[in-house]
């Protein structure tokens, strides 16, 4: 998979790019991540990617001329299945979305900032808008942070083991069960019983009523 991250800035994302679940998919060669630097298809002698709104009110707007030139350039070069951008009224993220995006071979996501992107932009150069949940940041680096480190980790051979991401919360509209490891014994809080039986089949099948009682609880919703 390769992923076009946009954003005027680029810095944020040298510490989580480069490391853990990504950077060992990056090493093993399953992923590219490329971060451009939005001021870099800026015409303006300062650099500059954002002005005021039209009408009027509080807040810069990313222009759309800086972001229409790096969209077209990258997709110049690349076929890109999504043009996605990061707002708090997109669609909302959830793991079935991110199990059918990481089939995807190739990504851009646009980070938006200030007040937004010139609404020209969601209207004819972006493809898929999402949220990552129903609040504000200050741009959407974090949320494309977030958004990449759920797709990579569903890349098979990325994880050690590709089927624990099968047993992560909501796939299957589930919330994973409880998990314990050693001492079994701490402080008189003990492990279940069950767990350390050794009986495969009567482990799994804990784990399932304890995922579907979890969720019942917790996220009601799932079930609906």
């Amino acid at each position: 998979m390769r992923i076009d991250i946009i954003t005027c800035l680029p810095e944020l994302f040298e510490g989580p790019m480069n490391q853990s679940i990504v950077k060992r998919s990056k090493e093993k060669g399953l992923v590219e991540i490329h971060i451009h630097n939005l001021r870099d298809y800026s015409t303006d002698k300062h650099r500059r990617v954002d002005d005021y709104a039209f009408g009027g009110g509080a807040g810069m707007v990313l222009s759309i001329e800086p972001i229409d030139a790096c969209i077209s350039k990258l997709k110049n070069e690349v076929k890109y299945d999504e043009v996605v951008y990061l707002t708090p009224d997109g669609e909302g993220l959830n793991q079935s979305m991110a199990n059918s995006l990481s089939l995807s071979k190739n990504l851009i996501l646009l980070c938006g900032h200030y007040k937004g992107v010139d609404q020209r932009v969601r209207d004819h150069l972006i493809t898929k808008e999402i949220s990552i949940g129903d609040y504000v940041l200050s741009g959407g680096e974090l949320a494309a942070m977030v958004l990449a480190d759920s797709l990579i980790r569903l890349i098979p051979g990325v994880l050690n083991d590709e089927s624990s991401a099968l047993s992560d919360s909501f796939q299957d509209n589930l919330l994973a069960p409880p998990v314990y490891t050693r001492p079994a014994n701490y402080k008189d809080w003990t492990v279940p019983d069950i767990l350390i039986s050794g009986h495969e089949a009567k482990v799994e099948q804990w784990r399932n009523e304890q995922a579907l009682e979890r969720t019942k609880k917790r996220r009601p919703d799932l079930l609906g």
